[in-house]
This record gives structure tokens, sequence and C-alpha cells, in this order.
């Protein structure tokens, strides 16, 4: 296994184990499975571990394998506080003293923001005097390190970056998503400021291994025969911001194969013919896109705050993804935020086309993307949810 530092020279693994897919038997998690499959991993040198308050059964299944096997204080636990929901004080408290006695703990090692989307959750967080509540537990010892995982958009994260002196922060990241969400911009503002990253979704929920025949048949023909999930691991460790890469393994195969390749790639280990292979790959994979749009940003800023680069990006994932799936993230990474930035705020002023390298009528585009991804039912929900989760 190969090891990457945090903020404070601790060393991580650079595979981490995500505890959120363990399997299940029936309603509940299949504990003797997923004990084998923890155990085996942290054999192999697998030492952070990643759940939250909000999978169910998650934090009591981790909890109650490290106590039976007196594990607890050769692996680094990461959990979540899931601050959309909380409206008092006296409610963060309560919830992490649950967590605490879920997973059999009386500390944790990296406690994180679950799921910023915005940067009005943290004043809302600070409103509730959150900054003073962390500063009493790290004295207490009871966390180790403070972080936030994120969802949203790469200026919105930045800002989040920098209001506060963070220990490390999750974020969603593949070549996939090279440039939405916190992006490559965002990796490399947290790089500079000397904050670990830990990558969620390197596979885009297993997107990124059911790719095209065309482009497995690339990797087949490739001299060294990487398998999709094996480019799509190797092509973050090659970047030297990434700390960790998260894996919900619930396979001992996939347990087996994921620390075979964590042990052997490092920072800047891809010839240029791999990366050059990443290229090819994704470009067939985009070729199913319904825009042709870059990320570049160029658009940008849209006078009425319309997420131009960020709808055309979900709207995309809607033909290579699961509509649904695309829909729900959708509504996780936009429709959460306190200003959402939705093509209905698009008054046709023009100024964004003004500005597209790609030429694209980004006005007519908007209007066909927001009816693929809100359609009456879904408008609903997103009302309902902005309701009950961003009112104060």
């Amino acid at each position: 296994m190969i090891y990457r530092k945090d903020k404070h020279g601790v060393e991580i693994s650079q595979l981490g184990y995500g505890c959120m897919r363990f399997s299940r038997k029936g309603n509940s998690i299949d504990f003797e499975k997923a004990e084998k499959e923890v155990l085996a991993a942290i054999e192999k040198g697998v030492n952070y571990f990643d759940t939250a308050f909000v999978y169910p059964g998650s934090e009591d299944c981790l909890g109650k394998i490290l106590a039976k096997n007196g594990l607890r204080e050769k692996v680094y636990i990461a959990t979540k506080l899931p601050q959309y929901i909380m409206r008092t004080p006296a409610a963060i408290q309560k919830t992490f003293d649950e967590e605490l006695n879920r997973l059999q703990t009386n500390y944790i090692d990296y406690y994180l923001m679950h799921m910023f989307t915005d940067y009005a959750e943290w004043e809302k967080l600070q409103s509730l005097g959150i900054e003073e509540w962390i500063t009493e537990q790290k004295k207490k010892g009871t966390i180790k390190n403070i972080g936030f995982s994120y969802h949203g958009e790469t200026q919105m994260f930045q800002k989040i970056l920098n209001a506060y002196d963070w220990d490390f922060c999750q974020i969603q990241y593949n070549y996939i998503d090279e440039t939405s969400q916190a992006g490559r911009l965002g990796l490399e503002a947290a790089a500079q400021k000397g904050i670990p990253v830990i990558i969620m979704e390197p596979l885009r929920g297993g997107k990124l291994v059911n790719i095209p025949e065309q482009a497995k048949n690339l990797l087949k023909n490739h001299e060294k025969k990487y398998t999709p999930a094996e480019l799509a691991l190797r092509w973050l460790w090659n970047q030297e911001g990434v700390t960790c890469v998260l894996s919900g393994m619930n396979s001992m195969e996939m347990v087996e194969e994921n620390i075979r390749i964590a042990s052997q790639a490092s920072p800047n280990s891809l010839s240029a013919e791999d990366l050059e292979l990443v290229d090819k790959v994704k470009k067939i994979i985009k070729e199913k896109e319904k825009v042709g749009c870059t990320g570049c940003r160029y658009c940008m800023p849209c006078p009425k705050g319309v997420d131009i680069p960020s709808i055309f990006h979900h709207y995309n994932l809607m033909a290579i993804d699961k509509k649904s799936s695309a829909r729900f993230e959708f509504v996780q990474n936009m429709g959460l935020r306190k200003e959402p930035g939705f093509a209905s705020q698009c008054i046709n002023c023009g100024k964004c086309e003004q500005h597209c390298p790609q030429h694209l009528k980004i006005r007519e585009l908007l209007q066909e993307a927001d009816k693929a991804l809100r359609p009456l039912p879904y408008k609903i929900a997103i009302n309902i949810a902005r309701r009950f989760l961003l009112k104060k």
C-alpha cells in the first residue's frame, strides 16, 4: 500500500474504504460479509474508513467490526454531521454523541460537515456556534481533524475552502467530472493551501466501469491492458493533490483488485500514452452528450445567476447515466443552493452566447435542458426540499 500524508503529517492509505455500500441482507447490512472484507482491507494496509450518520447501519457495522477485532487504534474513522438538518446547537451535539456511540469510540479522526452545496450552509452553521463547538471538541480530543464534503460548483467550493482553517475536504472527482463540481480547479486550490483532498465517486457509481464497448476495446488493445476501473483510479492517483480515493468495496474481489492497483499507482506515474488513452475513452463517453459544452466557463457569470455549465453538465449526464440519477444529482448539486441558478432565471440577454468558444445556442439549449432536468414532479420535489432544508 502507498500512503500519502494529511495536513499534520499523518500517513493515510491512498485507498480509502467507503462504507456506504456494505452488502445488505434484506433490510440490514450483511455483517459477516462486511467484516471479512474490512479485515482483508486492513490486513493489506487500508487505514482510512469513511462512513456517515445517514448511511443506514453503516456506522454501527463499522464500529462493531473494529471493536470486536480490537482494531480501533489501527485505523482512522471519517464520519459526517448531516448539517442540512441541524437546527440547534443541541442537535449538533446530540448527533455527534450518537455517532460516537454507534462507532463504539470516544473520538473521530476525520469529521466532516456533510454535503455542502452553498456557502450559506456554512453561515447557518456559524450562527449555531459551530466554530466554537469544533474548537471545544478538538480541545477535548473528540475530533482530531475537521473538514467538509462538497457537491456544488467550483467557485462556491473555493469560497467555503477559504472560510475556515480546514484540516481536509472531500470532493466528487473523476475524469468525467474534471471540469464540474469542485473539479480540477478546486483540487488545485486545496493543494495550494496544503489541504488534503479525499476523493469520492472515483468511478461515478460504476459508470466508469461500464463504459461503451468501443472504449473497452481501446483498453484491451493497449499494451498495459488496464481495466476500466484501473484506468480511472490510476488517473486519480497520478495527481499529487489527491490524498485518498474512496471505494465502496462490497466484494472480496473488489477489495483485492483495488488494493493491487493502490499498491502500484503513484503521482506522475502515468505515461503520455496512458493520459492519451484516458482522453480517448473520455471522448467516446462524451460522444453521447447532448451539448458540446467543455465547461470552460467563458459564458459566466450570468447577470441573472444562471449556472450554465452546471446545467449543461447534468443535461449531458442524462445521456450517459440513468435519467433519474442525473436528475437526482442536479437536485442535490443545484436545487438545494440558496441561489440555485436555474435556467428559468434566464432573461434571454444573449451575453453568454457572445463569449462561448463553441458558439453554442445557449439560450435555446438552456430551455431544452431545463425541461429534461426539471419535469413537473421534480419541480415540486425541489420546491418542497428547498422550503424544508433552506428555512432558517
